[in-house]
């Protein structure tokens, strides 16, 4: 998903003097903005994976992931920094796609 941040309000120039008009269509600008930002970040949130905590027969593919992609597995057989993970064990830890397989690191 292509999600872009609203741009840069346009905000009203103030007055010499207080001006309840002006100081509502500052508001209301304002207003507009972060209820613009907080659907932009509603749309980031939801494209985050809802589960980074795995066993490792449970992985999404490596390949399919990405290069860099990162989660947390709770059954490897070992705990040796860039092997190639394995479950069955009872070891927790980190994991990254090499792009081909899930790397412990």
């Amino acid at each position: 998903m292509n999600v872009q941040s609203p741009a840069v309000p346009n905000l009203p120039l103030p007055q010499n003097e207080f001006s309840k008009l002006y100081l509502n269509q500052l508001t209301n600008v304002l207003r507009l903005y972060f209820n613009q930002e907080n659907s932009t970040l509603s749309a980031l949130v939801e494209e985050l994976p809802v589960n980074l905590v795995y066993t490792v027969s449970t992985l999404p593919s490596a390949s399919a992931s990405g290069t860099g992609y990162r989660a947390f597995v709770t059954d490897a057989t070992a705990t040796t920094f860039a092997s190639t993970v394995a479950g069955g064990g009872a070891n927790k830890v980190p994991v990254y796609s090499d792009g081909t397989n899930w790397k412990i690191g």
